[in-house]
């Protein structure tokens, strides 16, 4: 106590009040977002999903050194020798014979296609050729449209002679192989990284903002309170849905040519097929993304689990389409997966029609693959869609 009776502690009381009262604050502002996180599940799963997917992805899809490449072979005589040659790539565990054709037609459909990553063409004649003494050749056409897929194959062709005469009769110098390999590099003959990466980047770049523009359209609306306007109107779910995504087809189409502009002007992408053809198929692309952007704005409640969702479908598509790493070289799963999303399928028609210059024909299977998954979005969107307020 002091001389006039008052308590000497008590100066110092607001300043421990204003302490205890910050903690208290603060504290109960970390309990209140920690209760929000909790209930707000998308955010939650996703703190533990992308590591999980990243882990996962990298760890067992993604593989840099692609191996068991699908191959077609021509095989124009059925010999000894011809089938030890074939054992011998099979061997380097590069090459992975998944179809027989009879034709050099159907040999080059494949190709440009896309469904095998390289030909082998053993030609009529060939062992008889070899014991007499000609040196005949065999051709191993690689697409390299995908310089990382085909360079490390092309690379493992200078021990397939040895290995193939180990098998057979036939003798042979290692100086003077009695037959020889001829690898031609189609499409991308210099193996040129650019060829490949600017078409991607068309179809990645699409990806990320169609999904952005749409995932936000339904949730913008109930967060700036117009829901209940657009809800009062006589309108339908669908004429909802093409309202919100038609404008955008628009915007993208208008990016698309951008890059492709660019892509073609600046880095020498050359466009080999018909551009009217490429404008079709880009455009059934970008409406895809916005139907599955849009769904996305239908499955959740504010802009920022739209965005989250966006994100967690575009880490897969990059990953798992073939833009990163080599689509033939991931395990059959991760294939599956990627069949599923429409940037895979899209960069196959993309890359074709630029680099190899293919045909509708050649791509009616991406073609029908898109048109599929656009539809399927766009029903889920239209099933989804709320017609009132909860």
């Amino acid at each position: 106590m002091t001389a006039d009776g008052t308590d000497a502690a008590k100066p110092n009381a607001p300043i421990k009040e204003r302490r205890f009262g910050f903690l208290r604050r603060t504290y109960a502002m970390l309990v209140k977002e920690l209760i929000q996180l909790k209930r707000d599940r998308l955010t939650f799963a996703m703190i533990v999903v992308i590591p999980v997917m990243q882990l996962l992805l990298f760890g067992y899809a993604i593989n840099t050194t692609p191996r068991h490449l699908p191959t077609a072979v021509l095989l124009q005589e059925d010999s000894d020798l011809g089938r030890s040659i074939l054992k011998a790539l099979e061997n380097t565990a590069y090459f992975k014979f998944t179809r027989e054709v009879h034709s050099v037609a159907e040999f080059d459909d494949l190709l440009l296609s896309g469904r095998v990553l390289f030909g082998v063409e053993i030609p009529r004649g060939f062992e008889r050729a070899v014991r007499r003494g000609e040196k005949p050749a065999i051709l191993v056409a690689a697409d390299a449209t995908d310089p990382v897929a085909a360079g490390s194959a092309l690379s493992a062709l200078g021990q397939i002679v040895q290995n193939a005469l180990v098998h057979d009769r036939v003798a042979g110098d290692p100086a003077d192989p009695p037959f020889e390999i001829r690898a031609h590099a189609r499409y991308n003959p210099a193996a040129s990284s650019r060829l490949n990466i600017v078409p991607g980047l068309v179809g990645t770049i699409l990806t990320m903002t169609m999904l952005i523009f749409t995932a936000l359209s339904v949730t913008r609306e109930i967060e700036r309170g117009t829901m209940e306007n657009l809800l009062s109107m006589p309108i339908t779910p669908v004429e909802v849905m093409l309202g919100k995504i038609l404008p955008y087809v628009g915007v993208g189409f208008i990016q698309a040519s951008l890059i492709l502009g660019i892509g073609v002007l600046l880095f020498g992408v050359p466009l080999q097929g018909s551009l009217a053809m490429l404008a079709l198929l880009s455009t059934l692309f970008i409406t895809t993304n916005l139907a599955i952007g849009y769904t996305f704005s239908t499955l959740v409640q504010n802009q920022l689990q739209a965005m989250q969702a966006s994100m967690m479908f575009f880490l897969p598509s990059i990953l798992l389409s073939g833009f990163m790493f080599p689509f033939a070289g991931m395990p059959i799963w991760a294939q599956y997966i990627g069949e599923c999303l429409p940037l895979t399928h899209y960069l196959r028609i993309v890359r074709s029609i630029m680099l190899k210059g293919s045909s509708l024909e050649n791509l009616q299977y991406d073609a029908v693959a898109l048109l599929v998954l656009m539809l399927v979005a766009m029903t889920i969107a239209v099933t989804r869609f709320r017609r009132t307020l909860d």
